[in-house]
């Protein structure tokens, strides 16, 4: 399967979907137009039923996206506010039940950073530059960005990024766990593809499963994050894949 827009580029090949936000020139900025086509790429992934893992990545070299379209922002009001534009699209990202890896090269900043914090995995480049600048433009993260920078950094430094604005280089963002690996900027793309196969060798429905606990921890507070953990377990318990992944287990350790 393999598909083509202006501002989404989608590639799909053995279970893992590569998908590129294709404004370069702009540094991959977000606007309404990326935003519907994304909106229909992850609709077209979610149909096509064979996917089990994403890359999200950004076309050049210069940015995963710069942020959300300033001049389009400047000319939106509260009702667009309460539309929750970007919000929406991001939250599909992350509710998404396969996982979903950045891979970020330059620019993550705000609404790009948003967006690469409502994946589940975050692989930068060396030279990648990340950060909530918002407040110098008189709003603030409004796409989930007060949310989940909390959860990733601590309430403390989310704070701090969020109210002065800093931009982070990628050892800073990986010191404090706004990334998960660093690379070589040439190496980021292929370092996202090995960590996708990497968790594309695990058990299919464990891995949707377990994503899904892990997002309710954050969400639903423990008593709930709990009980939806015991419940996937007594799926997962039943699968036929759990009995083959045991099986096999039990038979290398025999032959050793």
């Amino acid at each position: 399967m393999s598909g083509e827009a202006r501002a989404i580029l989608v590639e799909t090949e053995d279970r893992l979907a590569v998908v590129t936000l294709n404004r370069p020139d702009v540094r991959n900025a977000i606007d309404s137009t990326m935003v519907n086509e994304l909106h229909d790429a992850l609709d077209g992934l979610l149909a096509d039923g064979e996917v089990q893992a994403m890359v999200l990545t950004g076309a050049g070299d210069k940015a995963f996206a710069g942020g959300a379209d300033i001049a389009q922002l400047r000319e939106r009001g509260s009702l667009d506010a309460l539309r929750a534009i970007n919000a929406a699209l991001f939250n599909k990202v992350e509710a998404l039940p396969f996982p979903t890896i950045a891979a970020i090269r330059g620019y993550a900043l705000g609404g790009g950073c948003e967006l690469a914090m409502a994946c589940d995995l975050r692989v930068a480049g060396e030279g990648a530059k990340l950060g909530q600048p918002e407040v110098s433009l008189g709003i603030l993260p409004g796409a989930g960005g007060t949310q989940r920078l909390p959860r990733l950094v601590g309430l403390g430094r989310a704070k701090e990024l969020v109210l002065t604005g800093r931009i982070l280089d990628a050892a800073e963002a990986h010191r404090i766990g706004l990334v998960n690996q660093v690379v070589p900027d040439a190496e980021v793309l292929p370092a996202a593809r090995r960590l996708a196969r990497e968790i594309l060798k695990q058990g299919a429905l464990a891995v949707r499963l377990a994503k899904l606990a892990l997002n309710a921890s954050s969400r639903a507070g423990q008593d709930a994050g709990l009980l939806l953990e015991q419940l996937a377990q007594a799926v997962l318990f039943d699968s036929t894949d759990k009995r083959e992944r045991m099986t096999a287990f039990l038979d290398r350790k025999a032959r050793k």
